[in-house]
């Protein structure tokens, strides 16, 4: 569990560079100040969460027998796709409906970071 979420941690760091790069230089021309601050969002929310992934994954290596660390890996995975995911396509669509997915990814990131502590509080 825990090399497949540093392998899956990797890989949405450098996803999350990659759009923030896209999105200072490739969109900054074409989006308006709010949509460009949705986006922005986004890549944070996208970036700060691949980082809490290796966090979990690296927990994981010292506490290998918590399931709440494999559920709060994946949660943070669901996370990025649905509110960061969601942000990336309503800023770049501006179809308002995508805003309804993120609330889902919030939810995701809270539960997340619960499961993380109750791991955490209940290994040994």
């Amino acid at each position: 569990m825990a090399k497949t979420f540093l392998v899956i941690a990797g890989a949405l760091a450098a996803l999350a560079v990659l759009l923030g790069a896209f999105g200072a230089h490739g969109l900054k021309a074409k989006l308006d100040p709010e949509t460009m601050a949705l986006y922005q969002t986004a890549v944070q929310y996208h970036m700060w969460h691949a980082l809490g992934l290796a966090i979990v994954a690296l927990t994981a290596l010292r506490w290998p027998q918590q399931m709440l660390l494999r559920g709060s890996g994946w949660l943070m995975v669901l996370g990025i796709v649905f509110f960061s995911g969601s942000l990336y396509a309503l800023a770049l669509t501006k179809i308002k409906i995508l805003g309804a997915i993120t609330p889902l990814g919030g939810i995701a990131f809270i539960m997340a970071w619960i499961m993380f502590a109750l791991a955490i509080w209940k290994a040994k």
